[in-house]
């Protein structure tokens, strides 16, 4: 009787140990080095996605740069099998955050950039820090890893590496002379599925130590509150309405609304949440004067469970209670962007073999993580008909060169957690390319 090890019989079970034998912490604090030292900022992926394509090249897959435009590219990596087997897209997306430009990021971020906000990256033991070390590049590199591993591998199908521009939740940025505004929000993974790059199923490396098989989406928000424009000396003689002092009482009622709205949406593995973004209205240069408009933005996460016109009724409804009461504030708002929130069925291929390789790892049932409101490229993938996991790294721990803050959790990876989630990436591709199929 055929030994069943992990999901896997033994003769799979070897193909997976030889390919896991050839993974290296080195190799991998490496990876993470060379791209962090690339700046890669949402627009601007170009540069890194040529050296991604040419290290896959390099390793023994069929690596190629896609070009997007002048400064924005994928970089794709195919790994045939025999042509038998269900072919397994591995994807990470490469964009950072933020830029680690003092120009872009000042004041918003802090009055300084840390060094671990900057693209220069510093190793520290186990750990590499740098912007952009753990999510995404520390994922990405993973995924590489993972590839160059299985390179010698009797596979029936084929895996695809894909590394996608503009996988933050951002619109184009306008300096250095940008001008595209479709910039983020998953484009360069939708160029890649348009462009005939496609699997049978999908495994996105992003945070979190557990198989995800639905996230929340997202939908966006501008509001503008109406005033009047006025001179401060006439305050005391003329009609006096302040927008920005109105677009207060706003933002103040739509926080205590928000979760509100995400204890109504929390089921599943999500919780979706909402925050109020960002906020203008007025002259800086000139205090002296009220303003007639006060805008601001909201992103209001979004569960599976509800359509973007579900959400835009939702926030309808709390906008017409704000309304009310306060009939003298003029507030009119549209919704500015949407990207559904979407689920793979848990009992899918390719969710079961992750969740099989996550329990041969840790030696226990798999617990998922829950109440979840990041939204990745995975939206994109499912979106697009590709069943999807997601699978990625723990959080730093006490022993990282920096306390766990944000930016600490995206710009410091731990590469004994990104070795580990090779080692799950491998495991789950033999499983589901490694036979023929039928």
């Amino acid at each position: 009787m055929t030994a069943v090890l992990g999901g896997l019989d033994a003769e799979r079970r070897e193909w997976v140990e030889a390919a896991r034998a050839r993974l290296s912490r080195a190799r991998i604090t490496e990876l993470v080095v060379s791209m962090v030292d690339i700046p890669s900022p949402t627009g601007e992926e170009a540069e890194l996605a040529q050296w991604l394509a040419d290290t896959l090249s390099a390793a023994g897959l069929e690596g190629r740069h896609q070009v997007i435009d002048d400064r924005q590219g994928n970089a794709v990596g195919r790994l045939r099998g025999a042509g038998t087997g269900d072919d397994v897209l591995l994807y990470a997306p490469i964009d950072t955050f933020t830029v680690g430009d003092e120009a872009e990021d000042l004041p918003w971020i802090g009055d300084t950039l840390r060094p671990d906000m900057r693209p220069r990256a510093e190793v520290h033991g186990d750990h590499v820090l740098g912007l952009g070390a753990s999510n995404p590049k520390g994922h990405a590199a993973a995924v590489v890893a993972a590839a160059e591993a299985l390179v010698g591998t009797p596979l029936a199908g084929d895996v695809i590496v894909g590394l996608g521009a503009g996988g933050m939740p951002t619109n184009g940025r306008t300096t250095r002379g940008l001008t595209r505004r479709n910039a983020g929000q998953g484009v360069g993974c939708s160029f890649l599925l348009e462009q005939g790059v496609w699997a049978d199923h999908a495994v996105i490396a992003k945070p979190g130590w557990a198989v995800a098989w639905e996230e929340v989406g997202l939908c966006w928000f501008q509001v503008r509150v109406r005033g009047t424009f006025s001179y401060v000396g006439s305050r005391h003689r003329m009609p006096y309405r302040n927008p920005i002092a109105h677009a207060a009482v706003v933002v103040q009622e739509l926080e205590a609304w928000f979760p509100q709205y995400a204890a109504r949406h929390t089921d599943g593995l999500v919780a979706p949440q909402g925050i109020v973004a960002s906020i203008e209205g007025g002259w800086p240069r000139l205090a002296s004067a009220t303003s007639a408009l006060c805008r601001f933005t909201v992103d209001l996460r979004t569960s599976p469970r509800q359509t973007p016109a579900d959400v835009r009724r939702e926030f309808a409804a709390a906008i017409d209670e704000i309304r009310g009461r306060f009939p003298d504030i003029g507030i009119d708002w549209d919704m500015v962007l949407s990207i559904p929130g979407t689920a793979t069925p848990e009992d899918a291929p390719v969710i079961r073999a992750a969740v099989a390789a996550w329990e041969e790892a840790t030696g226990r049932p798999h617990a998922p993580i829950v109440a979840n409101s990041g939204a990745t490229d995975a939206n994109i993938l499912r979106g697009r008909g590709i069943p999807t996991a997601r699978i990625g790294m723990d959080r730093i721990g006490p022993d990282a060169p920096v306390r766990l803050d944000f930016p600490a959790g995206m710009n410091v990876v731990d590469v004994r957690e990104a070795e580990r989630l090779a080692r799950h990436l491998i495991h789950t591709v033999v499983d589901l390319a490694g036979r023929p199929r039928g």
